[in-house]
């Protein structure tokens, strides 16, 4: 760790928690949860949809939706080209291959409809995303 953020740390410990102690027992189950946190596939939908208002790339897909805590992908990236390729053979993405060779996603006006009622019917996510995602 870099010394100004170890500096950070001090302070925070001198300043900021103080008051707080966590056995050891309790940080090892809040590691855990961090660690193992289940987000289902409409919610990954839901964030990927979200992503490709604007054009991405698979890169950038990845990247963001690593940053949303989304990592059920980690390790296996074909799960999330697997869902573009369904999504594009939906007609709810359009896709395009730079000179450079990258390709780039984006929400076609079907993919839009789909994003806005799934955003509306939080609770009856599951049924707008159903097709695709058994597709």
């Amino acid at each position: 760790m870099e010394d100004r953020l170890k500096n950070l740390k001090k302070v925070m410990d001198k300043r900021t928690f103080t008051d707080l102690n966590f056995s050891d027992k309790h940080q090892k189950a809040i590691r855990k949860k961090i660690n193992h946190l289940e987000v289902s596939d409409e919610e990954i939908l839901l964030a990927l949809m979200q992503l490709l208002v604007q054009e991405k790339t698979g890169h950038e897909l990845t990247s963001l939706l690593r940053a949303r805590g989304i990592q059920k992908f980690e390790n296996n990236e074909g799960f999330l080209y697997t869902l573009l390729h369904r999504l594009e053979q939906s007609g709810s993405i359009e896709t395009n291959w730079d000179e450079n060779g990258a390709k780039y996603y984006w929400l076609k006006d079907k993919g839009r409809k789909l994003l806005n009622k799934a955003e509306q019917k939080r609770t009856k996510r599951r049924f707008v995303f159903k097709e695709l995602l058994e597709g």
